[in-house]
C-alpha cells in the first residue's frame, strides 16, 4: 500500500565513463510523483536506469547514492533492490502463457497455487484482461503486451518504477492510452517513479519535474 513506500532519492549522483562526466542528478521522488529524465539518445539516460537497478556497465564509473524511504540501495545486489522496470519491448517470455509470466512475478510470501493464480486472475481484471491467462503472448497485440509487461512489474510488489522509453515502441494513439494507465498505476499504489525518454510528449503525459540533459550548447 502507498503508506508502505517512501521516497526515491538521488544523492548526488555522477556517472562517468573514461573520466569524463555523462549525467549528474540530484533529486527526490514522492510516492505517487514521477520524475522525467529527458534527453537524446547516447545523453545517459538509460546509464542512470542501469545504475539505479544496479545493473551499471564496467565501462562506467558512479558516485553518490541512491536511496528507497531513507534506506540506501545502491550497495545491494539488483535483485534486493526491488525496483520494478519497464522497457521499450515487453520482454514476455515466449515460451509459457500470459498466467506464466505473471506468476513468476508473484511474491513467494503469497502461498499456495490457488492464491497465486488468484493474484494473476485481479491482475489481469485490473486491465481488462479477464480470461487471457491461457493466451499464447504471441497472440496478443501490442497494447495487451504492455498491459501485461505492467502487471507483472506491479505483481512483484516493487518499491519504485524505473521506466526506460517504455511507449516509444507504440503508435501515437495507443501510447496515450498505455501512459495514462502506467501513470495512473503508479499514483494509486503510491510508487515513486523515474522515466527517461527522448519524447516531450512522455514527460507532458506525466506531469512533474522534467530534468532535460545532452542538449546541443
Amino acid at each position: 500500500m502507498p503508506e508502505e513506500n517512501g521516497a526515491l532519492c538521488f544523492e548526488n549522483v555522477v556517472i562517468t565513463r573514461g573520466g569524463k562526466p555523462l549525467i549528474a542528478l540530484d533529486a527526490r521522488i514522492e510516492p505517487g510523483d514521477v520524475l522525467t529524465v529527458m534527453g537524446p539518445s547516447g545523453s545517459g539516460k538509460s546509464t542512470l536506469l542501469n545504475f539505479a537497478a544496479g545493473f551499471l556497465p564496467p565501462a562506467f564509473s558512479a558516485k553518490g547514492r541512491v536511496t528507497i524511504g531513507g534506506e540506501e540501495i545502491t550497495r545491494l545486489p539488483a535483485h534486493e533492490r526491488h525496483l520494478g522496470l519497464l522497457f521499450q519491448d515487453p520482454l514476455l517470455f515466449p515460451h509459457i502463457s500470459v498466467e506464466g509470466n505473471l506468476l513468476f512475478a508473484v511474491p513467494q510470501h503469497v502461498r499456495g497455487r490457488k492464491a497465486r493464480r488468484e493474484r494473476v486472475a485481479a491482475a489481469l481484471a485490473e486491465v481488462e484482461l479477464d480470461g487471457f491467462g491461457p493466451r499464447d503472448p504471441a497472440t496478443l497485440s501490442g497494447g495487451q503486451k504492455a498491459r501485461v509487461a505492467l502487471m507483472r512489474v506491479l505483481l512483484a510488489e516493487p518499491r519504485a518504477l524505473l521506466l526506460d522509453e517504455p511507449f516509444s515502441r507504440l503508435d501515437p494513439d495507443l501510447r496515450a492510452q498505455v501512459r495514462r494507465l502506467v501513470f495512473g498505476k503508479a499514483r494509486e499504489r503510491g510508487l515513486p517513479t523515474l522515466l527517461v525518454t527522448h519524447d516531450a510528449a512522455d514527460a507532458e503525459s506525466a506531469g512533474g519535474v522534467l530534468v532535460k540533459i545532452g542538449d546541443p550548447a
